[in-house]
C-alpha cells in the first residue's frame, strides 16, 4: 500500500512527480488536461521520457489519471456523449504512453434521460471505449456520491457497468467520501469491514485498483460530494486507520483529494497520517 496525492502538472506532465515528492507521496495522481476543457498538451515519446525520469529521480511508484470533469457517458447530446467517450479513450492512451496504472472517471448524469436509458447508454460507452483498446493503462470507474442524478453510486451499479464487452478488463476507484455520501458507512474498523466484505461479494476485490481517501464534510446518505481533511469530517480517523490496517487491502494504492486551499500543510499532514497508520 503506498499513498500520494492529486498534484499539479503546471509547466509540464514531468513536474508531477517533483511537486508529489515535496510533500512526502509515493504515487501520484494528476490530470493530463485541463479538467474544464480547453487546450491539450502533447504526450509523445519525448514527454514520456521525461515523464519516467522525474518519476525514478523522485522515486514515485506509480501515477494515476483522473479524467476530465465534463464526462457525462449518460448525456443526451449525441455531440457530448461521442466527445466524452473519445476523450476517455484518448487519455488511456496517453495514460499508456507515459506509463501510468490507470486512468480513473465518473461515469455521468442520468438527469434528463432517467436511469433506466442511462445504464444503457454507459454501457453502450464504454464498449466503444474498450474496443480494440491494447494499452497498458487501466480504465477505472469510480464510485460517486449520486448527487444531482449522478451514475455509479452503489456497488450494484457499478457491477452492472462492467458486464459489457471488455469489462474484465475495466477496474474500479473506490472513493471514501463518496461512498459514505452514498450510505456505506466507514467509520470504524467493523463497519470498514463490512462495507469491502459487501464490495467483495458484490464488486469483487479484484476489481479495487485504487482508493481515493478523502473524509466528508456531510453525513452518511447524505448523497453529497464534499471533502474534508482527515478526522475534520464525518468519517473520522478511526475509519481511515481501519482501511490501512486491513490486509485485505494492503495492495491498494491511497490517493488524498484532500482541500488545497490551506495550502499544502493539510495535504502532507494527512499524508503523515496514513504513514503512521501503516507503521
Amino acid at each position: 500500500m503506498h499513498f500520494g496525492a492529486h498534484v499539479s502538472i503546471e509547466g509540464g506532465v514531468w513536474n508531477a512527480p517533483a511537486n508529489a515528492a515535496k510533500i512526502g507521496c509515493e504515487v501520484l495522481q494528476m490530470f493530463t488536461r485541463s479538467p474544464q476543457g480547453g487546450h491539450t498538451p502533447v504526450i509523445d515519446a519525448e514527454v514520456a521520457k521525461k515523464f519516467q525520469a522525474a518519476m525514478k529521480k523522485n522515486k514515485i511508484s506509480a501515477a494515476y489519471i483522473h479524467a476530465p470533469y465534463f464526462i457525462n457517458l449518460a448525456s443526451p447530446i449525441d455531440r457530448t456523449r461521442g466527445f466524452s467517450i473519445h476523450i476517455i479513450r484518448e487519455e488511456l492512451e496517453r495514460g499508456s504512453i507515459l506509463g501510468c496504472r490507470a486512468v480513473m472517471f465518473h461515469l455521468g448524469s442520468a438527469r434528463e434521460v432517467g436511469e433506466e436509458k442511462g445504464v444503457e447508454m454507459v454501457k453502450e460507452g464504454l464498449e466503444k471505449i474498450m474496443k480494440d483498446y491494447k494499452g497498458s493503462c487501466q480504465l477505472l470507474i469510480e464510485i460517486s456520491a449520486g448527487a444531482g442524478a449522478i451514475m455509479g453510486d452503489t456497488f450494484e451499479d457499478i457491477n452492472d457497468a462492467l458486464q459489457v464487452k471488455g469489462g474484465e478488463k475495466i477496474g474500479v476507484c473506490f472513493d471514501t467520501q463518496h461512498a459514505f455520501a452514498s450510505g456505506y458507512d466507514l467509520r470504524d474498523k467493523k463497519t470498514v469491514e463490512e462495507t469491502f466484505k459487501k464490495f467483495d461479494k458484490i464488486i469483487g476485490l479484484k476489481k479495487l485498483v485504487l482508493i481515493h481517501t478523502n473524509d466528508s464534510l456531510t453525513d452518511l446518505g447524505s448523497h453529497k460530494d464534499r471533502h474534508a481533511h482527515l478526522g475534520e469530517g464525518k468519517i473520522g480517523l478511526a475509519g481511515f486507520e481501519a482501511i490501512v490496517k486491513n490486509k485485505k487491502l494492503k495492495d491498494v494504492d491511497l490517493i488524498l483529494e484532500t482541500p488545497w486551499e490551506d495550502g499544502q500543510g493539510g495535504v502532507k499532514k494527512d499524508l503523515n497520517l496514513l504513514k503512521k497508520f501503516r507503521g
